[in-house]
């Protein structure tokens, strides 16, 4: 395995690494009628390489586990995404990766979206990569390249909730956060429409034992809270007669079961 970047060849984000998100997210649905929510919550923001090493009694509150992402098999993150980028002919993107993510909290996790933002040796930007997990419990990566203003435009293959199919594309705004976080993803179809809008903003925070404890006193168990969000306001849509598309077949990513 080629060895890793100097600390000098690294990002200018690195010496600010880990970070801690206080967010908001937004969802706003405009067809067949317009339905908005939103919902705050805390995301982390770390090397892939250096990821958070917390006192002993924190860890519960925030662990990054390698079943989470991609096929969930790999020994480590790095090794996960690296698989990933070689499966897609990526080649280059050997320098720094930060992550943004949930950690697993109390054992539990859901991340909607996972976001990597890959880097050569040099510190220059490669890729973009997207891992998105769905409501059935299945996992799904979007390779992008972003133009210099973290723009990237994707076709949409991958079912995501049981109210949308999979025409259309994506439209996403992804720049590297620095003090401010404000992400934008668009769903757009052929005929020129854009009937779901997510955005993520959000301020940086310090990522030591009093951050974390901070974020989890103002948001106890983030990651469940997210989940049971989800299928609050998928009963709320469900109820007001949006119907529901036929479940997809299973993917080749499952979900690995939460654990402690």
């Amino acid at each position: 395995m080629s060895p890793r970047p100097a600390p000098a060849a690294r990002t200018r984000a690195a010496s600010r690494l880990p970070a801690l998100y206080a967010v908001e997210v937004r969802h706003t649905r405009v067809t067949p009628f317009r339905y908005a929510l939103a919902h705050r919550t805390y995301l982390w923001l770390v090397d892939l390489d250096r990821l958070p090493v917390l006192p002993r009694a924190l860890r519960p509150l925030a662990r990054f586990d390698p079943r989470d992402h991609f096929a969930g098999d790999a020994p480590t993150l790095r090794a996960a995404l690296d698989a990933h980028l070689a499966a897609h002919g990526v080649h280059g993107a050997d320098g720094q990766v930060v992550m943004l993510a949930h950690a697993r909290v109390l054992g539990h996790v859901f991340n909607p979206l996972t976001l990597y933002w890959c880097h050569d040796r040099a510190g220059r930007p490669v890729c973009v990569v997207a891992e998105v997990h769905n409501t059935y419990g299945q996992r799904h990566c979007y390779l992008l390249r972003p133009d210099g203003h973290g723009r990237a435009d994707v076709a949409k293959d991958f079912p995501v909730s049981p109210f949308f199919g999979v025409e259309g594309g994506y439209r996403m705004r992804l720049p590297l956060p620095g003090d401010r976080l404000d992400l934008t993803v668009q769903l757009c179809h052929g005929d020129g429409s854009r009937p779901l809008t997510a955005t993520v903003r959000g301020t940086r925070r310090p990522a030591g034992a009093a951050g974390l404890l901070a974020a989890v006193l103002r948001h106890p168990w983030s990651t469940l809270g997210v989940s049971l969000g989800i299928r609050r306001h998928g009963i709320r849509l469900y109820l007001k007669g949006l119907p529901v598309l036929p479940r997809p077949a299973p993917a080749a990513h499952p979900v690995q079961e939460d654990a402690p």
